[in-house]
């Protein structure tokens, strides 16, 4: 049986994005990339809060010492929510002008991974533009490292509930392809790349992506209408269809993570004449995906 898939806040975001579920508040972190800005939403109570941003920031994840690390331009940064303070802990990344952060997941010892790609999208393979994305780590001690490099448009990052694996994507048309890594999870090392899953057979792009108790792959198909649950072993599990075209990002939540969270892209990047097909595209979306999820720990740095 499909599920059903309900709007629990019409945002109307331009570009939603990085969506998590912060345990110790009972709340789910999210971002607006193109706003820019960062939101943190209460379902019980339906309020969304709103910070604007100094610049473009891409991902987000609650932090152990409170509030959040989000990640801007400027670098990994601190953000407490009661004042909206913004402290920038480690400039490393993105490196140089003309990138942002994209995706990112935080790994079960607390380590922030995230990716970067060009402000002005991604290059034009077809025309041998190089790809020229990056993907970093964030230590507990505020130290960062270059891990991967020649991503086009890094995305799917998410990790096995015991920390054995690594889930990385890159959502370029010419790529469209989820890797699985094995992870040393002592080290926080990636290695044996491997592809797990060629999305050119569903109709949706690899976005972001969360990983339920039972260690399966949930995917946001962008421009394909759909979410999929993919196993372990790279199979396609469910297809679930969802009101939006560009479904972007994934996390449970919910008191028993039983709960499946959708963000979204709306007015200005969905396809032109689809509007009355999607009025809340842009917003936040929740569905009962039958299975409980995990949801990553907070950020150590």
């Amino acid at each position: 049986m499909p599920s059903k898939v309900d709007c629990v806040l019409g945002a109307a975001a331009t570009l939603g994005e990085g969506i998590v579920w912060d345990t110790a508040t009972a709340s789910l972190w999210w971002v607006d990339i193109a706003a820019p800005a960062l939101h943190r939403f209460d379902p019980e109570s339906g309020r969304d809060e709103t910070w604007p941003m100094p610049s473009a920031i891409g991902c987000v994840a609650p932090r152990r010492a409170g509030g959040a690390m989000i990640c801007l331009e400027e670098g990994w940064s601190t953000f407490d929510p009661a004042s909206g303070r913004i402290e920038v802990l480690n400039a490393q990344a993105p490196r140089g002008t003309g990138m942002r952060f994209n995706d990112g997941a935080v790994d079960p010892h607390g380590r922030f991974w995230a990716g970067t790609m060009p402000k002005a999208g991604p290059a034009n393979a077809s025309e041998g533009e190089p790809a020229i994305g990056d993907l970093f780590r964030l230590d507990p001690d505020g130290g960062s490292s270059l891990i991967l490099d020649g991503l086009y448009i890094q995305n799917g990052l998410a990790f096995s509930p015991d920390g054995s694996v690594m889930y990385l994507s890159d959502s370029h048309p010419t790529v469209r392809t989820i890797w699985a890594f094995d992870y040393a999870l002592e080290t926080g090392t990636p290695s044996n790349r491997r592809v797990f899953f060629d999305t050119r057979q569903v109709d949706g792009r690899p976005d972001g992506a969360a990983i339920d108790a039972d260690g399966c792959y949930w995917m946001a198909g962008v421009d394909g209408w759909q979410v999929i649950r993919i196993t372990p072993a790279g199979t396609v599990d469910r297809i679930v269809p969802v009101p939006v075209q560009k479904p972007t990002c994934l996390a449970f939540g919910g008191p028993r993570l039983d709960t499946l969270y959708l963000t979204s892209m709306g007015p200005g990047l969905i396809a032109q004449g689809t509007e009355d097909r999607q009025p809340d595209a842009g917003g936040l979306f929740a569905l009962n995906p039958g299975v409980p999820g995990y949801a990553p720990p907070p950020c150590a740095a």
